[in-house]
């Protein structure tokens, strides 16, 4: 007699960024050579990572877990939009253009 495995439902995406991927977005919004941790930089790779969980939740609505970790995701850009513009608004606004963010 067989018992049934149960499907399994994963997903492709449920990787957050391949390799390449997070190096293009690095430097694409990095300030200088070798910049990897600047605000630009981590706003970016945020908005990445949110893009793909929320592409996945319209997939699998149920997930909870991962919604979880897309609202501390959320959270952490909200975070870093705020520091940057208390440092520089500037800089700020040309972040939120670039990323098309609706601040």
């Amino acid at each position: 007699m067989k018992i049934a495995q149960p499907q399994q439902f994963v997903s492709e995406d449920r990787v957050p960024l391949t390799r390449e991927q997070k190096q293009q977005v690095i430097t694409e919004y990095a300030r200088s050579a070798g910049d990897t941790g600047s605000a630009e930089v981590q706003i970016a790779l945020l908005t990445e990572r949110i893009r793909g969980l929320t592409e996945h939740l319209k997939r699998f609505p149920k997930d909870h877990h991962s919604r979880r970790g897309l609202l501390k995701l959320v959270g952490q850009r909200r975070r870093f939009l705020a520091y940057l513009v208390k440092k520089d608004s500037a800089r700020y606004r040309a972040v939120v253009a670039r990323l098309g963010l609706r601040r």
